[in-house]
């Protein structure tokens, strides 16, 4: 079955463009496009998205807001966010209000439509500059003594890192020479020695926790 795909676009050609590269995927289909976030939960009613293409600066709600109304109540729903912004604060902020993945709208239409499949998988793609800014965040921290209150073992925490670099299954597995299947195990134990639910949310207790 095809995935479906709404967009929130404040910019007409922008949001025709994606709507039309969307159609035009035999993996995709197109549910639905807005300007705005300001009748968000009405709009994602009527579209039933599995994945959602979130604008940040949209006047009224804004994209960031948008992704916290949203997940409140489809908390399923996956949502990739799409900028001109590369400000480390605005991932972190879209990272903590349960986005998926963060694009530059500057992205080949080929990766867009990479990103948007890869986000329904469970990944989480990022533009090498935006992926950039989040290895900058991890960097920033490299030197201090990471504290470790969840016990987690060497391969969980070089697994959780991973993570918050937004790696997919398959590039974590390549990274540290283990199987995918392997990786899945190791994400399970993370999940339960974090006590969460979800890559996003392992994520934000890993930065807030100064874990990585």
């Amino acid at each position: 079955m095809s995935i479906r795909v709404a967009i929130f676009e404040d910019n007409t050609s922008l949001r025709n463009g994606l709507a039309q590269l969307i159609r035009g995927s035999e993996d995709l289909e197109f549910v639905g496009a807005f300007p705005d976030c300001n009748n968000l939960l009405r709009d994602v009613d009527a579209s039933k998205p599995e994945v959602v293409l979130m604008d940040i600066g949209m006047p009224g709600v804004n994209g960031i807001e948008g992704v916290k109304i949203m997940k409140k109540k489809h908390p399923d729903i996956r949502i990739l966010m799409q900028t001109v912004f590369e400000d480390s604060d605005k991932i972190f902020q879209s990272i903590c209000a349960g986005a998926s993945g963060y694009i530059l709208k500057n992205t080949t239409a080929s990766r867009i439509l990479e990103a948007i499949i890869d986000t329904h998988k469970g990944g989480a793609p990022m533009s090498p500059s935006v992926a950039a800014q989040v290895l900058q965040m991890v960097h920033a921290t490299s030197n201090r003594v990471k504290p470790n209150p969840f016990n987690l073992t060497e391969r969980e925490s070089e697994v959780l890192a991973c993570l918050v670099r937004g790696m997919s299954y398959k590039l974590i597995a390549d990274h540290c020479f283990i199987t995918i299947d392997t990786v899945r195990g190791h994400i399970r134990n993370i999940y339960e020695k974090l006590h969460v639910h979800s890559k996003t949310a392992a994520v934000i207790k890993a930065i807030n926790k100064n874990m990585i």
